[in-house]
């Protein structure tokens, strides 16, 4: 036989791209169209229904950024269209294929019923099926004109990605809106066309299957009428059914196929564009469910399904109904999809506590995994707080994107930093925005790690990151590729059963133990630093407010402890924490107005902390400490002198002149505690630091230096930081002045000024206090420069074969060397309050109150020694999609900590990101509670979400070893149960003379629910 493959190929594809396509509507009559251009921000329905419209015609440009344009619609179903399946089909100028970055639109009946929306991908709202002919339709459709950032490929700068820079010029041009007749038999034909077409083309050119489906597509051309398409595609459709049919090999694999949208609470758009984008995506989902009983749409986010219930109660109803109907399962239990990096250990508990209560709150479920598909990196915290939490599984998908090595599997069990264990899973097919193409039911099977051990992935299937969802179409394509030849098999299910087929398959899955590290999107440890300054101290702000207010709750009459206020507040900063805004990758408006949000929770938490305090009863100036452990240091009073006083951990002490162990002495450039002593060189680098109490040097060449890089990526701009960043680069040596601006027994200080770049300051004071090894650098930045990342650097004169860097709940170790692509790809690293470096018998700390990225390397000098550097990551200047990323003022502290254990890295971080609080108080209450016991670390201290008065408590092994010890409480204590994060019990907890018996496990948690007597 002729080998024919190409002449079938293109004309298999000229036919269905240009007359079978086309041919899918077969009659249109228009719209008839008035506008509407609401002003300013979106505007409810009910202000849009009695607005003055104006006749639209198609043709015309509509839509200035960010803008909302209600069009009002009006038609009627011809009296011969009766029987058959009418739609509209709305064309708002379209670009492009990805229906969540450009105009969108939801289309209500004149009552404020919302009906369905509208996309590039999804055009039509059902009229009738059957019509009855002469129906007058009337419609009212809330159009939004957002820019496409993604323009260009990301390879250019834009000024539309904030409302007050996008200008009013309009972007979209209206081309169509009419009533059509569906041809249902034309539309089925172009589904089986789609899908014969695109198994054939993955199939092997010796595969005889390919050969067979080419033939018989081939035949099947040969009975289209070109002039009756419609009328010929029932007799294509039945040549087709035999090469259709054919059921799949026993062995095939199996790929459960679940409905998803993806939508980014923010990212090209901002936190009120997606609330709209719930209701459009939702609208449409609870649509398809109405069409296809087989249909499962798994949806995370707790967050956007209160959007949907506070502002669009008729989409919330329908999302009931259709939960209750086994149709739509809520998954993930998050508040949000967070990232998976930055958010402290307390944030991620809240955001599992706060998303799983939500589902069980409105819909009586309990959710059973983790659903993560697009964060950039997965803490190794994560598997012990997953299961706290009571889940089961986790899902994600980003890891198959790594720059450098492939991740070695798709199912498997991830081991955290205490031992606990969760089934995981990374679908093959590489997206969560599956159309089950053949392209990616090949790749899926082509991908899969785990052949011979297991036969079935995940597929989340359905148009993302913008939302948009599943479509008919893709439901078509599940229902073909169910059984077929050639292809793996489908089948559309809940993600629990497959999680639970998969377990069953595979209970000996392989192990990886340790963080989830993705290798790619390193910059956004740094990107944005306020919108990520503002996380951290917004986190340790709750911890404060939550402390003292049950404090106050416990000793304060008539105080009553804020639920509902620490709620709402909690919930802002957990939104926050979504993956394209903490990381720094969203538009401009996004960061402005989370610094905005940042600003006002400040506010309010500190508020509440000043009620609590104040509660307390009126009296002397007292420091407060709510940090875990007790603290002797030096405090600043109102008017700013420093005071050496001594503090217990959850507690109050006076403001009493207390003598320092040592006073501090400032001689020139040289300040000295006792402790230690530190040389400021000329030009502002610390040229010595000489830790008194080991008689040793710490640095081996000059320390905070400020190392100023060239940093172009190759792709992706705010999220990426690519290893040749190192190549180029300017040490900053230049200092304008080094000047003594404190010189006090408490306190000695040098500021160190420079100018450099296009513009930039940076000011840093340079502190030693009393009693403290620990060498504070206040950092003020006002930074104007653009595609560079400037780190502060720390060589030590230490031989570490591994670094230590804190993460939630716990630390975790990675090597310094780089033996293997694996260990080369960590370039860039995450870490929270410190990195901890040591060899035997001496250790160093780097403390830091807001940054998250660094670097460690090490090198081997000529004498034999080996100089380990830490380089904090300050601040970057990315463009795109945020031109003006990071542009302003920065104020930030890290800290150097010689003679450091893992012991004092973790208390000093605590320090440095919770300063001692000064304020009048009446008394001196107990602490809540005292923890006794090495490694035994309090994080949370709270009243019980359920109001009942009892007191939770979370605390953690934070040394990686074993602890034992007493937990004692400053009230009668009748009664203590271990719980999970949601506070459930889950056995009682040992009492000993009116304490708590401790016993962890290395990095274990631990929350305590204790009863007051």
């Amino acid at each position: 036989m002729h080998d024919e493959s190409r002449r079938i190929e293109e004309r298999v594809q000229r036919l269905h791209d240009q007359r079978i396509k086309t041919a899918v509507y077969a009659a249109t009559v228009p719209f008839e169209v008035e506008a509407w251009q609401a002003p300013g921000e979106p505007v409810p329905f009910e202000e849009a229904a009695v607005a003055s419209y104006e006749p639209f015609s198609m043709g015309t440009p509509w839509g200035p950024p960010w803008g909302t344009t209600w069009f009002r619609m009006r038609g009627q179903v011809p009296a011969d269209w009766a029987g058959k399946r009418v739609e509209a089909v709305i064309d708002l100028g379209f670009t492009g294929d990805w229906p969540g970055n450009q105009a969108e639109a939801l289309v209500h009946l004149t009552d404020g019923t919302p009906l369905k929306a509208v996309n590039p991908l999804n055009q039509y709202v059902a009229i009738a099926n059957p019509a009855q002919g002469g129906e007058t339709v009337d419609y009212l459709v809330e159009a939004a004109s957002n820019p496409d950032i993604l323009a260009d490929n990301f390879s250019k700068t834009t000024p539309l990605g904030d409302k007050l820079t996008a200008g009013d010029k309009p972007l979209y041009t209206f081309r169509a809106a009419d009533i059509a007749v569906l041809d249902e038999e034309v539309w089925h034909l172009d589904l089986d066309v789609q899908v014969l077409r695109e198994l054939m083309l993955e199939l092997g050119e010796h595969d005889p299957r390919r050969h067979e489906i080419a033939h018989a597509l081939d035949r099947a051309m040969d009975l289209l009428d070109l002039d009756d398409v419609s009328g010929s595609a029932a007799a294509v459709r039945e040549a087709l059914k035999p090469v259709l049919s054919r059921p799949a090999h026993a062995s095939a694999h199996t790929i459960s196929g679940v409905g998803h949208a993806h939508i980014d609470s923010a990212w090209l758009w901002p936190i009120r564009e997606t609330k709209r984008k719930t209701s459009r995506t939702f609208s449409n989902v609870t649509s398809l469910a109405d069409e296809y009983d087989d249909f499962i749409f798994a949806c995370s986010q707790a967050q956007q399904y209160e959007w949907v219930r506070d502002n669009y109660p008729k989409v919330w109803s329908r999302i009931q109904e259709s939960v209750k109907n086994g149709q739509w399962a809520p998954v993930g239990g998050m508040w949000v999809e967070s990232d998976g990096n930055l958010p402290g250990g307390e944030a991620v508990a809240r955001q599992f506590v706060h998303g799983k209560r939500f589902f069980m709150d409105h819909f009586g479920i309990e959710t059973k995994g983790v659903w993560l598909p697009d964060s950039f990196g997965y803490n190794a915290a994560y598997p012990q707080i997953a299961k706290l939490a009571g889940n089961e599984w986790f899902l994600t998908q980003k890891i198959s994107w790594n720059q450098t090595n492939k991740f070695p599997h798709h199912t498997f069990w991830w081991e955290g930093i205490d031992g606990t264990r969760i089934f995981t899973h990374f679908p093959p097919v590489d997206t969560y925005n599956a159309r089950f193409s053949g392209e990616e039911m090949s790749r899926a099977v082509r991908n899969y790690s785990e052949k011979g051990g297991a036969s079935r992935s995940l597929a989340p299937f359905g148009w993302g990151d913008g939302g948009g969802g599943p479509t008919r179409e893709i439901m078509e394509r599940a229902r073909r590729l169910a059984d077929l030849e050639g292809s793996a098999k489908v089948v559309v299910e809940h993600p629990d059963e497959f999680f639970a087929k998969a377990r069953e398959e595979y209970p000996d899955a392989p192990v990886w133990v340790g963080e989830l590290y993705l290798e790619l999107h390193r910059a956004t440890y740094t990107s944005q630093a306020r919108t990520k300054q503002g996380n951290r101290r917004s986190e340790h702000l709750l911890r404060e407010a939550e402390l003292w207010a049950t404090t106050a709750a416990l000793h304060a009459p008539g105080y009553t402890y804020p639920h509902e206020k620490l709620d709402r507040l909690w919930k802002t900063v957990l939104l926050h924490q979504f993956h394209d805004i903490l990381p720094g990758s969203s538009i401009a408006w996004v960061h402005r107005e989370a610094e905005a949000e940042y600003a006002r929770v400040a506010r309010e938490l500190h508020a509440l902390t000043a009620e609590a305090v104040t509660a307390l009863g009126a009296g002397e100036p007292r420091a407060f400490n709510a940090g875990p452990y007790d603290r002797a240091e030096v405090v600043r009073t109102a008017d700013g002198t420093p005071v050496f006083v001594e503090v217990p951990g959850g507690g109050s002490a006076p403001l009493a002149d207390t003598a320092p162990p040592q006073p501090v002495t400032v001689d020139g450039r040289v300040l000295d505690n006792g402790l230690v002593r530190v040389e400021v060189a000329e030009d502002g680098t610390l040229s010595s630091v000489r830790d008194l109490r080991a008689g040793r040097e710490v640095l081996a060449e000059p320390g905070n230096l400020l190392r100023l890089h060239t940093d172009l990526p190759n792709y992706w701009d705010a999220w990426d930081i690519d290893k040749h960043y190192k190549n180029r680069y300017t040490d900053l040596l230049d200092a304008s002045s080094v000047t003594v601006v404190e010189q006090d027994p408490l306190v000695g200080a040098i500021r160190v000024e420079r100018s450099f770049g296009k513009g930039s300051t940076i000011t840093q004071t340079i502190s030693v206090r009393a009693g403290s090894p620990r060498i504070d650098i206040e950092t003020d930045i006002d930074w104007h420069e653009t595609e560079k990342i400037l780190k502060a650097a720390f060589p030590v004169d230490i031989r570490a074969p591994h670094s230590s860097a804190e993460i939630q709940f716990g630390h975790i170790q990675r090597p310094t060397h780089t033996n293997t692509s694996w260990e080369s790809a960590r370039f860039e690293v995450s870490g929270h309050r410190w990195v901890h470096l040591a060899e035997p018998g001496y250790g160093v700390a780097v403390i830091n109150d807001s940054t998250y990225g660094h670097d460690v390397s090490r090198t081997v000098r000529e004498d034999g020694g080996t100089t380990t550097t830490v380089r904090l990551s300050l601040v970057r200047a990315p463009r795109i999609p945020d031109p003006e990323a990071d542009q302003g003022r920065h104020r930030f502290t890290y800290a150097l900590l010689p003679g450091a254990t893992v012991e004092d890295a973790v208390a000093e971080g605590y320090s440095l990101n919770l300063p001692l609080r000064v304020a009048d108080a009446a008394g001196a209450p107990e602490p809540v509670v005292s923890a006794e016991g090495e490694g035994v670390t309090v994080e949370a201290v709270k009243l019980a979400d359920d109001a009942s008065g009892d007191v939770v408590v979370r605390l953690y092994e934070s040394r990686g070893g074993r602890a034992t010890g007493t937990l004692r409480t400053g009230f009668p204590l009748a009664g203590a149960q271990i719980t999970d994060l949601l506070e459930r019990p889950l056995e009682d907890a040992e009492i000993t003379d009116g304490a708590v018996a401790l016993t962890l496990r290395p990095f274990q948690i631990l929350t305590l629910r204790l009863r007051r007597g």
